[in-house]
């Protein structure tokens, strides 16, 4: 039987992006990647990310947190799933100020009495080193992508992963997924990259769509959507305060001036609950 056997989770959802919180606090064993395959499956818990609660490293956290893809790689930072986390610990606990510690970085969270959830996702990785990308260039604001000249430059940001934002006439017409599957694993991003595709509607207000590094296309995704305020700031493009429209609902996002970080505030759902099964990971390869 497996060592996940009984363990406890929660289906969620941040604007439609599937999250899959495993409590593992009580029960700290290792979630492969092999298994996550498994529990993302059609069928079982199929997930964008899994956001795994271990016990905390540090006495003013509530829980130190793996991400995983649903395609087994690990990610750095997921802001929707944050959001979904710090709604459940709130739900569990009582508390509406809660810290969570990643290999990234701290993730310092508030709960509102609406439902929705603020986030402060820290300061962007400006630097070509921090993004990372494979040689230095001149500018990270603005990089044409050999190959890709065609979309223009992208503003390249490290939101605790590597994402480029490309500004385009009409987000909703862009093939997201050809574009976004062959840009993801392009030479100039040695971690690969999330990809997003963004189109100004109003003086604050942006259009947005992701392919998500080691997920897919999605209906959301909170980092991509400071990635893609702090570009749009950084160009010139809108002021600090943006809202992003999403295919699966609205973030509203603050680059803050006074230490230039990122404040993220936007809902979560609940879907469903239940306890791990060795069925559900038995066929993980």
């Amino acid at each position: 039987m497996t060592a996940l056997a009984h363990s406890p989770f929660v289906k969620m959802n941040g604007l439609g992006n599937e999250i899959l919180v495993l409590d593992l606090r009580e029960n700290p064993v290792e979630l492969t990647p092999a298994d996550a395959r498994a529990l993302a499956r059609p069928g079982v818990l199929p997930f964008d990310q899994a956001m795994v609660l271990y016990p905390p490293r540090r006495e003013d956290t509530a829980a130190f947190v793996r991400i995983l893809n649903n395609d087994g790689s690990e990610s750095a930072a997921c802001g929707n799933g944050t959001r979904c986390i710090a709604a459940y610990e709130a739900e569990r606990t009582g508390a509406r100020h809660i810290r969570f510690e990643s290999e990234a970085t701290l993730l310092d969270c508030r709960v509102h009495d609406d439902g929705t959830v603020t986030v402060d996702m820290g300061a962007p990785g400006l630097a070509w080193r921090d993004i990372p990308l494979a040689h230095e260039v001149g500018d990270t604001a603005a990089v044409t992508v050999p190959g890709f000249e065609a979309l223009g430059p992208a503003s390249l940001v490290s939101m605790g992963n590597p994402h480029a934002v490309f500004f385009v006439s009409d987000a909703d017409q862009v093939d997201v997924a050809g574009l976004g599957a062959a840009l993801e694993r392009h030479p100039l991003f040695p971690e690969r990259a999330n990809i997003s595709f963004a189109s100004l509607t109003g003086p604050d207000d942006i259009l947005l769509h992701v392919w998500e590094r080691g997920a897919g296309r999605t209906r959301a995704c909170g980092t991509a959507g400071c990635a893609t305020a702090v570009s749009a700031a950084r160009t010139g493009r809108t002021g600090r305060m943006v809202r992003v429209r999403l295919p699966g609902g609205d973030l509203a996002l603050e680059w803050r001036a006074g230490d230039d970080h990122v404040l993220m505030t936007g809902p979560v759902a609940y879907e469903f609950r239940g306890k791990v099964t060795p069925a559900m990971i038995g066929e993980s390869i």
